[in-house]
């Protein structure tokens, strides 16, 4: 990967298409089991179509000068289910339910047997990818904590042991993406802070063994709610500072809406950390000003070569003007704080 300064990248997702997705229907739930009534295009045509989906957002992050690109999730319902739902042990038919973090009900995936990976799931996704850029490209897949919490089981009766086989399933999937020419990739644990007791039992066993023997950058991202549910985020994790403890590289966090205590960087001496600094829950594009001053406020607690720039997460749910708009902000953003460090 090329090195550069403060370099930006995007948390994984991007808006999808409207040709391709019905986005009125996906920003209604965030689904855990298929959904595949939420595609406009038919089940035929729909690997071509999301193929120029991806494209299209890639051109977007290039063209807006950012550093680190994904395939914006253009392929993915939501985050998690693209991945937990084609895993072995799952009941495809029979969903489970369960309570989400807003305690309402949510059909997630239902564990009736060993849970294990049967096939890659994101390997052709990621060799498109990188047929498709040359700059540094990073992968995205759920967490095992993150997943053994979205699911209803009814097979292991022990969190913990549901979450050292997921580990183990996306162990297998990463090591896959990082052949297929993954330069980064990321798990993504939001619901460490959604439990957080739950997660200081096992969360990070789980997290390490499914990083274990993983030779590529790995980053992992934890959310506070997407902007487009979640009205009033609060300004501190519940579940952060531990992570210091685990084999990961970089860990990806929101403070831009949330207005972060930034100070908790310094709790991390031995990663680098990626910051959110575009305010999503803002409908309007963030000034190169107030990005400059995220930034700034930041690096009052981290060394710059230990800083990436990043919006808080949802961009999937933005118009994709006003995402493009935000990312074009993001990169100019960093070019202003880069000249200060004779960059």
């Amino acid at each position: 990967m090329k090195s550069v300064l403060l370099p930006t990248t995007v948390v994984g997702s991007y808006p999808q298409p409207v040709w391709l997705i019905d986005r009125d229907a996906l920003g209604a739930k965030v689904p855990r089991i298929r959904a595949p009534e939420l595609w406009r295009v038919s089940a035929d045509q729909l690997q071509q179509s999301q193929d120029e989906g991806v494209r299209l957002a890639v051109g977007d992050m290039e063209a807006a000068g950012i550093d680190i690109v994904t395939d914006g999730e253009i392929r993915r319902e939501s985050y998690s289910n693209y991945f937990a739902t084609t895993l072995d042990g799952i009941d495809g038919e029979r969903p489970g339910s369960i309570a989400t973090r807003s305690g309402q009900q949510a059909a997630v995936p239902r564990v009736v047997g060993p849970v294990s990976r049967p096939r890659p799931v994101g390997t052709r996704d990621i060799t498109f990818l990188r047929s498709v850029t040359t700059k540094t490209i990073k992968a995205t897949v759920p967490g095992p904590f993150t997943m053994s919490q979205q699911a209803q089981d009814d097979y292991y009766g022990d969190a913990r042991a549901l979450a050292l086989d997921l580990a183990d399933a996306v162990n297998l999937e990463l090591r896959e993406l990082v052949a297929a020419g993954a330069d980064i990739v990321q798990l993504d644990e939001p619901w460490v802070t959604a439990r957080p007791e739950q997660a200081r039992e096992f969360a990070i066993e789980a997290i390490d063994r499914a990083l274990d023997g993983i030779e590529a950058v790995t980053a992992l991202h934890l959310c506070l709610g997407y902007a487009a549910a979640v009205r009033s985020k609060p300004s501190a994790y519940p579940y952060l500072a531990e992570l210091e403890g685990c084999t990961v590289q970089q860990i990806s966090i929101e403070a831009a809406e949330a207005r972060l205590d930034l100070s908790v960087l310094e709790q991390f001496p031995t990663k680098t950390m990626i910051v959110g600094v575009l305010d999503l829950a803002d409908p309007d594009v963030d000034s190169v000003e107030s990005i400059v001053e995220r930034t700034r406020a930041a690096l009052e607690w981290i060394d710059p070569e230990r800083l990436v720039l990043a919006p808080d997460c949802g961009m999937k749910y933005l118009p994709r003007q006003t995402a493009f708009g935000k990312l074009t902000a993001l990169a100019e953003a960093a070019r202003v704080v880069r000249s200060e460090f004779g960059e």
